[in-house]
């Protein structure tokens, strides 16, 4: 089981940020994320709104970033800590300059970003930003398919209705750019089947995973390669629409050493093969630090 972390600071949904976070600046995030790096990390992660609907800021907060933009911030920062999105909201962008940031960020990392893509559930956002949310799975589907061409053809062409071009020039190349797709509803397990390396489920419940996993591996394009799982724990506490699940959040966020790996085991023994190992109510930003050594020091080791 590789441990990944949440970045800091990085959203105010109420039933995830504790109010320590709510201090913390650039400096502070940054500072975290090397001392991630130092721990042995396998991943940093956050997600991304552009805008929040007024009757929305309750459950999701109004603060966000712009997912790929932050990471390459942390790109420059660290040396060897994975840089993933959770998600990014690929109907909302352009599939040649969301392509264009992910190999960027590839090259200024070195290799090391994974693209996690979904199609997105806040409709009001899509009304927003002027794109059809009934139309978002067609979207997301031309706009994977011509990021691809765009990262791995010499003469890269595509033509759709949403996005098409042809004699054109594309470079950098990512030299290795996974591309995981999150979502529970049959269509982004398709989508995983053909084009995905890993899977970023939201409300699957952890028993539903190796059903899941099988029907990937069913489908006729399955294209054979193994298929990473990512599921935080922390998930466990947070329902539909970002509102807090209060009887899961008491029983997630533990110091028992015992009681984390368990926990872990289970969820490796239903697929799951990346994880972020929840917070418990915390004081201050030090002792955040020191919950990250902790994790670093006494269960990573023992993750196998």
């Amino acid at each position: 089981m590789k441990i990944n972390i949440a970045i800091p600071h990085a959203l105010e949904i109420p039933a995830l940020t504790q109010p320590w976070e709510l201090m913390l600046d650039h400096k502070d995030v940054l500072r975290a994320m090397k001392l991630a790096d130092d721990l042995g990390f396998h991943k940093c992660m956050l997600g991304e709104h552009f805008l929040i609907p007024s009757d929305h800021l309750e459950a999701s907060g109004a603060f966000w970033h712009h997912g790929t933009v932050f990471l390459a911030g942390i790109a420059g920062a660290t040396e060897r800590l994975g840089l993933a999105s959770s998600i990014n909201i690929l109907p909302l962008q352009n599939a040649i300059v969301q392509a264009k940031a992910w190999s960027t960020i590839d090259w200024l990392s070195g290799g090391r970003g994974t693209a996690v893509v979904a199609v997105g559930w806040l409709k009001e956002e899509f009304d927003l930003l002027g794109v059809p949310f009934r139309e978002r799975g067609a979207i997301c589907d031309e706009y994977v398919q011509a990021m691809i061409a765009l990262w791995t053809e010499d003469k890269p062409e595509f033509e759709g209705k949403y996005v098409s071009f042809k004699d054109v020039g594309y470079e950098p190349k990512p030299r290795n750019l996974p591309l995981w797709f999150g979502g529970d509803a049959e269509a982004p397990l398709k989508r995983i089947a053909k084009w995905g390396d890993g899977w970023n489920p939201f409300l699957t419940p952890p028993s539903q995973f190796p059903e899941a996993l099988d029907f990937i591996r069913s489908q006729p394009d399955y294209h054979g390669r193994p298929i990473e799982l990512f599921f935080p724990i922390e998930a466990m506490k947070l329902g539909d629409g970002h509102v807090e699940n209060k009887a899961a959040a008491e029983t997630i966020g533990s110091w028992n050493v015992q009681q984390t790996i368990d926990l872990c085991g289970w969820l490796g023994e239903l697929g799951v093969t990346e994880t972020i190992i929840p917070l418990p109510p915390l004081d201050s930003f030090d002792a955040y630090l020191d919950r990250m050594r902790w994790v670093a020091q006494e269960i990573m080791p023992k993750m196998g």
